[in-house]
């Protein structure tokens, strides 16, 4: 029997489905309390040492951080080939503009103090503060629009057309998905900065995931109830077939009322997923005001996982629906890959992730404490 029949397709398709989500998710912990540090800049410090301790945080730990992205993008090519080609063809100035404000961090962080000019460092302390803040609000946009559908379609020939603009990304229920990005990422951000730094920085930075903290848990479930009140989610009619080919035209599609609420009422235990969206932000915002640093950033990263997940299970099987073709859209049966690529993947994802995982591990241990200025003075020649 070849190898790869020992996991049927059916099971296959679930085990991306669920590895992407778990590289998103990995992603937006990991690499969000970096994002959500850079958008805390301008605001937990003010002297040009605090700066530099801010900066310090995560000056040796975002590259490794946005690992889990670059990886995500790949299986997302590899696993889910049409998803990748929509969403990076429709999205494509969003997904521009996101890679410009990324690239400024490393940017910021070796040249900021090549002059000694506060004009100069001011300058690139703006470029880190963007490099954290758009990124935090796109991401969150692209997540409103996922949920209301996109304007794509197949034809016949499985031709993709896109007939969206990049405005028309920016509606008033995906801007509210943003602001729920910004806000969990600087819950986030001030989280990891009452961990590791001290004194004015981390009081500042407790003060501002203090509020972030709140205005998630109130902006995440005004969204809960926009999508319950204000539009509807999308029901595949037709049978289904877990094993069939990857061809989204083979199936019927409706937009129904509520149908992104159906798998609550199906598997009640999914419920789980916005409860820790809101535990956790409710932690979080205790977790701060008690200053339990270690307590806080775990429950920080439990509301990530929580609400990132309430957009994955209220949807499955859809990864992508259509706005402008409802059958067009794209699903957990009908995007993949091959079930031999997807055995394939699987087996180099079992092998390559855990040494990831253990090498992120190790990083974090040989970097724990905190910074402070006696941490930039004597490391005045590798500090940022």
């Amino acid at each position: 029997m070849i190898l790869h029949q020992f996991i049927d397709y059916e099971t296959l398709r679930v085990i991306w489905w669920l590895l992407i989500g778990v590289l998103l998710i990995g992603f937006a912990i990991t690499d969000g309390f970096d994002l959500g540090t850079g958008t805390l800049l301008p605001f937990v410090a003010k002297t040009d040492m605090e700066r530099r301790i801010v900066i310090n945080t995560i000056g040796p730990v975002w590259e490794g951080n946005q690992v889990w992205l670059i990886v995500a993008g790949g299986a997302i090519f590899a696993a889910w080939p049409p998803l990748y080609a929509v969403s990076f063809s429709g999205f494509y100035l969003a997904m521009f503009i996101i890679l410009a404000s990324l690239i400024l961090r490393p940017v910021g962080f070796k040249y900021r103090s090549k002059r000694d000019s506060d004009t100069w460092r001011a300058a690139w302390d703006c470029a880190l503060f963007i490099g954290g803040f758009v990124p935090a609000l796109i991401f969150g946009v692209a997540m409103g629009n996922v949920l209301q559908g996109v304007p794509f379609r197949f034809n016949n020939d499985l031709r993709i057309f896109y007939e969206g603009s990049f405005f028309g990304l920016l509606n008033p229920f995906a801007l509210l998905c943003g602001l729920i990005s910004v806000a969990m990422l600087v819950m986030h951000g001030g989280a990891w900065l009452a961990l590791k730094t001290s004194g004015p920085v981390a009081e500042r930075a407790r003060r501002y995931g203090i509020i972030a903290a709140l205005i998630t848990i109130i902006l995440f479930g005004l969204a809960g109830l926009w999508v319950w009140a204000g539009f509807g989610g999308y029901r595949i009619t037709s049978p289904i077939d877990p094993t069939g080919a990857s061809n989204p035209l083979m199936k019927t599609v409706v937009e129904e009322s509520g149908a992104w609420f159906v798998n609550y009422g199906s598997y009640p235990v999914l419920l789980l997923a916005p409860v820790f969206g809101f535990i956790g932000a409710a932690g979080a915002f205790i977790g701060l005001r008690a200053r339990w640093e270690i307590a806080t950033i775990l429950l920080s990263a439990l509301s990530i996982f929580g609400i990132i997940s309430t957009v994955g299970v209220s949807m499955f099987p859809f990864i992508l629906p259509s706005s402008l073709d409802p059958r067009s859209s794209l699903t957990v049966w009908d995007a993949s890959s091959s079930h031999l690529t997807l055995f394939i993947m699987l087996v180099v994802t079992v092998i390559f992730i855990p040494l990831i995982v253990a090498y992120t591990s190790w990083v974090y241990h040989v970097l724990w404490g905190k910074v402070d200025e006696d941490t930039i003075n004597d490391e005045s020649g590798h500090a940022y």
